[in-house]
């Protein structure tokens, strides 16, 4: 369903329309962007399921908003038949969920806080028990529209008049709900009337830096030069990249980030050129319960991504492919962290811990359903 094309600075990637009875889920079909501009109502849990595996909704804050959302879509089909009933439908809707994408740690993270909550809640009203759990859901969002902002405050500084900023994948107001991660301390700094250049790689094989980063930031009226993921180490060498922000799929205790593949390789570029490599992204990304990032999994996509991208064949029929949609960067490559609470600077385990507090991600062991 097309819905009229939004200012760019109001731009909700996920909301939820209605209320916790007949309400649903409303997203941006990001697969169809930057030609076409069209929002998707999500009214059962199925169709959230495919919309965030076939990545109509991505990045790891949007992707956790948006699961959040669909377990209310999970009760909502059980409401005529009792408290029990509603309960069980969401229980099934969270692992359903859970099974989607196995990367960004956010989604796991807000469906273990979905149900908590539901555990938590007492009443023996079906209606009342969805409308207590969809202001839970609400609240997530609400947090990250939050976190997104001052992560974009803290990182504004890193930034100075005149610089170059690389970026790589999409980690902006389509990755979150709201503002972004590593384009919020972009945003931040030209609000704040700093003159910038940002470079953005394309980001194969989904060219998710060609199709929305470039998007994002044209709509805004930031000066963006898009390249191909080649091209990074010439751009570096002629002088043109002061420092790189991307975002971040999930990030263990020691600081090893994970993010869209390629990363890796722009942070050894960053390492060679003597240009600092900042990741950004909320406390809600950070997995504590994996000591490094050799145990992060990496999620294997579809072959044909590759070999026929955009529905075009552009390799050998029957050929071999290998398609990580995520690499990890290992922490002494990264200058610093930029959250929500601040820049973690040095990135390691202690600096993580003390940065994060008590008041971090849950501990939880995250596993596929």
């Amino acid at each position: 369903m097309s819905h009229p094309r939004p200012d760019i600075h109001a731009l909700e990637t996920v909301s939820w329309t209605g209320d916790a009875s007949t309400g649903h889920l409303r997203l941006i079909d990001q697969t169809l962007l930057p030609g076409d501009f069209v929002q998707v109502d999500c009214r059962d849990v199925p169709t959230v399921w495919e919309a965030i595996k076939s990545l109509r909704v991505r990045g790891a804050p949007a992707i956790g908003v948006t699961a959040a959302f669909g377990a209310i879509l999970g009760g909502q089909s059980r409401l005529a038949d009792g408290i029990q009933a509603v309960r069980d439908g969401v229980q099934a809707a969270t692992n359903s969920l859970r099974t989607s994408r196995p990367t960004a740690v956010n989604l796991f993270w807000a469906l273990d806080r979905i149900d908590a909550v539901a555990r938590e809640i007492s009443t023996d009203d079906p209606l009342d028990f969805l409308d207590q759990l969809l202001g839970e859901a609400r609240a997530i969002s609400d947090e990250d529209k939050t976190m997104c902002r001052a992560i974009g405050r803290h990182g504004a500084p890193l930034i100075h008049e005149g610089d170059g900023v690389l970026t790589h994948c999409n980690a902006g107001g389509l990755a979150t709900a709201d503002y972004g991660t590593a384009l919020a301390v972009i945003f931040s700094a030209v609000e704040a009337g700093t003159t910038l250049r940002v470079f953005a790689d394309e980001t194969r094989p989904l060219l998710q830096g060609a199709r929305l980063t470039a998007w994002e930031l044209q709509r805004r009226g930031i000066p963006v030069t898009l390249i191909c993921d080649n091209m990074a180490a010439q751009v570096m060498k002629e002088g043109k990249v002061n420092l790189v922000v991307v975002g971040a799929d999930r990030i263990a205790a020691n600081g090893d980030a994970a993010n869209k593949i390629g990363t890796y390789g722009v942070a050894l570029l960053a390492r060679a050129h003597g240009i600092p490599f900042y990741v950004a992204a909320p406390s809600s990304t950070f997995d504590l319960t994996l000591e490094t990032g050799d145990a992060i999994p990496i999620e294997q996509r579809d072959p044909r991504e590759i070999t026929h991208g955009f529905g075009r064949s552009t390799a050998p029929d029957g050929i071999d492919v290998y398609n990580p949609a995520f690499d990890v960067t290992p922490a002494p490559l990264i200058a610093g962290i930029i959250t929500e609470r601040g820049i973690i600077q040095p990135v390691d385990l202690a600096t993580i811990a003390r940065v994060l507090g008590s008041a971090g991600p849950p501990t939880k062991e995250y596993r596929l359903v």
